[in-house]
């Protein structure tokens, strides 16, 4: 018997990868359900070679479903997920909802997948698991086995972040200004707050009263919560005009001496981490090249030459992958084969 399965937000950016990878990967399921608001019941989405008609979320009954994929915003998670969970559903929610609830597990599956057997253990755990920020997701995964082995004390990460993390009106904002610049017809911004083509920000999400912003922070917290809470971060978030893919820049200070050779070996052999990193024209990863890609990608490995302890990165993946559907697909997968879930009858 295979697993039911329900995507809630099914016609957003991520809700259909969602759909892809859960076909791509061949997730045991027997039936699949696209979710989303009633205004959008009867629409289709794709799920391989078969067409989904979407459920309206006020009216399904997820009593039927082994896993709910959230993926339709804080708010709507906020509401929904505790009743979806009270069906004996389980919820992995993309939101930012539950992320820094101390009760609610939040997982990258490479890095801290032990936490969902306590998790279920636990017996009182609403059945809600949060899937972190995408530029965390990928983050971690690079950093975990490198703190495995040298203890890491401090990172600085400055990000790239495409702009579909933003959502589809962002990836539209970002067409459309950039062929109005060529037809001389400029687009004022509407989405963010200055011209994203041909131009970068250094702002994303609301600012806070330290000066960071919000996002900024989340690499901050969800860092400390998935990893290790002794590490200290400092980021700075830059939106890029690219349409898929986030890179980041990480500068990393460990406890122990560190040697680039070693750091590069240890890293070809950590579970959803790729190195490219030739020392010539092309010989690292680009969010396009990333895009499209299970992997997190790693390039530029180098000393850092101002410390004997610190190593400099670029890190690339695929931001509605790793930093979202992927994610969540595989925290299902982990707890199917960690035979923590079975097929309700």
């Amino acid at each position: 018997m295979g697993y039911k399965v329900a995507v809630v937000g099914a016609t957003g950016n991520v809700g259909r990868e969602m759909l892809n990878i859960l076909d791509e990967r061949k997730f045991p399921a027997d039936e699949v359900y696209a979710i989303a608001s009633r205004r959008s019941l009867g629409k289709e989405v794709s799920y391989g070679d078969r067409i989904l008609k979407c459920h309206d979320l006020e009216q399904f009954d997820f009593s039927r479903v082994d896993f709910c994929l959230m993926s339709a915003g804080s708010s709507v998670s906020k509401e929904w997920s505790p009743k979806i969970g009270k069906t004996g559903a389980i919820v992995i929610d993309n939101s930012s909802c539950w992320r820094y609830d101390p009760t609610v597990p939040l997982v990258v599956p490479e890095v801290n997948a032990a936490v969902l057997e306590n998790w279920i253990k636990s017996g009182d755990c609403g059945n809600i698991i949060a899937n972190p920020n995408c530029s965390t997701a990928q983050l971690v995964v690079v950093l975990k086995p490198l703190h495995d082995r040298y203890g890491i004390r401090r990172i600085v990460v400055s990000t790239y972040q495409s702009v579909s993390g933003a959502g589809k009106a962002a990836m539209d904002e970002l067409w459309d200004q950039t062929k109005s610049i060529f037809m001389n017809d400029m687009k004022p911004p509407e989405k963010f707050t200055k011209q994203i083509a041909f131009n970068v920000i250094p702002h994303i999400d609301v600012f806070m009263d330290d000066g960071y912003t919000k996002e900024e922070w989340k690499l901050n917290a969800e860092t400390k919560k998935i990893l290790d809470p002794k590490i200290k971060v400092t980021a700075t978030a830059v939106r890029v005009p690219v349409f898929i893919s986030h890179g980041e820049a990480v500068n990393i200070e460990f406890e122990k001496d560190v040697d680039e050779n070693e750091a590069r070996d240890i890293l070809r052999e950590a579970p959803g981490v790729l190195v490219v990193d030739k020392r010539e024209d092309g010989g690292y990863v680009t969010p396009v090249e990333a895009a499209g890609d299970f992997a997190t990608f790693v390039s530029r490995i180098r000393q850092d030459s101002t410390l004997d302890s610190g190593l400099d990165l670029w890190v690339v993946s695929d931001n509605l992958r790793k930093g979202a559907a992927l994610n969540t697909v595989q925290i299902a997968e982990t707890l199917i084969n960690r035979g923590l879930v079975k097929p309700r009858a």
